[in-house]
């Protein structure tokens, strides 16, 4: 990936130095000052986000909401094991509020916790279920939108949560149908 972004990088800036060689180095650091900025808004959010969740599970309303939602969790996964469960719902919930980079490593110890359980099937759902990710609150879109400077930032909750579910309940069925052919 690095590569293909090399590439992109280089052609592009013969091509501005082709055509426009007094705009290169303005161009270059203005796109790097906005990025830097960028940077730092998308930073304080997931500060936010990231302390909310310790938060969370220092008080343990974590453990609490995770022990509520295990007999879904149960089901979802087809797993018994609380710890996978207690880290895929983890990762879920970040993923509800827009967080999808914060929940990585949650994400991750499931799935090997799964895998090492032998439960294939709860591994592809988790897998699903990040890919499709599900937002309520899509908190990553709306911080670039405000640092871009829209008007009206919020305009994006009821598509992205129409689209998110969509394609979760869609991603959830097909992980259903594709785990009875496989059994068969």
């Amino acid at each position: 990936m690095n590569g293909i972004f090399a590439v992109v990088f280089l052609l592009s800036a013969a091509l501005c130095l082709f055509l426009d060689p007094d705009a290169f180095l303005p161009a270059l650091l203005s796109g790097g000052q906005k990025a830097a900025a960028l940077s730092l808004s998308l930073l304080a959010v997931y500060c936010v986000w990231l302390g909310f969740f310790q938060v969370l599970e220092e008080s343990g309303l974590a453990g609490k909401l995770s022990r509520a939602l295990h007999p879904f969790s149960r089901r979802l996964f087809r797993s018994d094991d609380r710890e996978a469960t207690y880290l895929a719902t983890s990762n879920l919930t970040a993923n509800l509020l827009g967080l999808p980079g914060a929940p990585t490593p949650l994400g991750i110890k499931a799935v090997e916790k799964f895998c090492a359980a032998g439960n294939r099937y709860a591994a592809d759902m988790l897998f699903v279920l990040n890919a499709t990710s599900l937002q309520l609150l899509p908190t990553t879109v709306i911080a670039l939108r405000v640092a871009a400077g829209s008007a009206s930032a919020y305009d994006i909750l009821p598509p992205t949560l129409i689209a998110t579910l969509l394609s979760t309940l869609i991603g959830v069925l097909l992980v259903k149908l594709t785990a009875k052919r496989r059994k068969k």
